[in-house]
């Protein structure tokens, strides 16, 4: 059990030391002094976020993320971190469910011409106006940054992309998924393709973030980001940034309306201020100069994270859940192919909440 007592505390993210100069009586547990209670155990338990089973099991599972995660284009394959983690399995579950669910009823499901991996910049951006459906000045039409978001996520899920939003671990909000943590992911599915976008983001960044998770559904490619870090370095995320960064700022456009206005500029195309600046760059519109003086100032602005306002439950509901994998949900329990408990665990919310967001959405049920 010591041993179990120390991974467990290793996993949820704590520094051992530190742990146990806050938790003497764990210190005593591991080195035998003391035995712990099963209240105490149970505690320990709810504390470091582990299933009190596995306090006890003799082979302790080896957790890792499905796909590799990205900090600034540089690739952390051994990343973990528990908050994440879960997310990820939780987003995981849905699309096994998904998988079989939309086979078996013979639901018409994501059909991608063909991979945009090897394609020019703009033959991939072309393909992907082609699937959503959208002008380079579709942007334009918009007043908000978050009215832009909802509207591209709309697409995506009408044409069988599925898409959630959170902040938090499930409907935890005691654990909060900062986005340092995780920026978001991509996990490929010939049947059902999830993005999960941290709503904690800044909606600029979450819009730029859906293009570039986008970008690797099309590529055939699972993979996660955290940080705020721009940098990129490797080949992969090269092409995702940069078929992001046409679709969204769109070198046609952004050429004749160059004015080194970035502020107007990042509001007009509801992209943040830096990836205007690295695109006039990238464009030859600012100079090397420039363009670091305007991110050294831009990185050093301090990182206010989103917080919410107390807003609707049941709208904040419905972005965690998603539009579409909430109706496939209502359906399968309405048709007795899900049970309450299973869609429970699939969405975190009770089925009668399911049903008030879904009104929410404009959905009609």
């Amino acid at each position: 059990m010591p041993g179990n007592i120390e991974w467990a505390i290793h996993r949820a993210g704590y520094q051992a030391a530190e742990y146990y100069e806050k938790n003497p009586d764990v210190m005593k547990w591991i080195s035998g002094e003391k035995n712990p209670t099963f209240h105490q155990l149970e505690t320990f338990a709810n504390k470091v976020k582990v299933p009190f089973g596995y306090l006890f099991i003799e082979q302790l599972p080896v957790e890792r993320l499905p796909f590799t995660m990205f900090r600034g284009g540089s690739a952390e394959p051994d990343y973990f971190d528990l908050d994440v983690y879960d997310t990820v399995i939780n987003i995981q579950r849905r699309q096994e469910w998904l998988e079989d669910y939309l086979v078996e009823n013979d639901i018409e499901t994501f059909n991608a011409k063909k991979s945009i991996s090897g394609m020019t910049v703009d033959d991939a951006v072309s393909q992907i106006r082609d699937l959503v459906g959208l002008a380079p000045d579709w942007a334009f039409a918009f007043n908000s940054q978050d009215a832009a978001v909802n509207h591209f996520t709309e697409c995506l899920e009408e044409r069988g992309i599925f898409v959630a939003f959170n902040g938090v671990v499930g409907n935890n909000t005691h654990r909060q998924l900062s986005v340092d943590k995780c920026r978001g992911f991509a996990m490929v599915s010939s049947t059902a393709p999830y993005i999960f976008i941290n709503s904690s983001d800044s909606k600029n960044a979450q819009l730029f973030t859906l293009l570039h998770e986008l970008a690797h559904i099309l590529s055939g490619s699972s993979a996660g980001h955290r940080g705020f870090d721009f940098s990129v370095n490797n080949s992969e995320e090269v092409f995702c940034d940069k078929v992001a960064a046409e679709f969204l700022v769109p070198a046609s456009l952004l050429t004749p309306m160059w004015n080194s206005d970035i502020r107007k500029l990042s509001r007009d195309f509801k992209v943040s201020e830096i990836v205007i600046a690295r695109r006039a760059h990238d464009l030859g519109l600012m100079s090397d100069i420039e363009y670091r003086s305007f991110a050294s100032s831009f990185y050093k602005r301090p990182r206010i994270s989103k917080k919410g306002s107390g807003g609707d439950f049941y709208r904040s509901c419905a972005k965690r859940v998603g539009r579409t994998f909430a109706v496939h949900v209502y359906n399968a329990v309405r048709t007795r192919q899900l049970s309450y408990t299973d869609a429970y665990l699939l969405t975190n919310v009770r089925y009668c909440t399911l049903n008030e967001a879904l009104r929410e959405m404009g959905v009609k049920i």
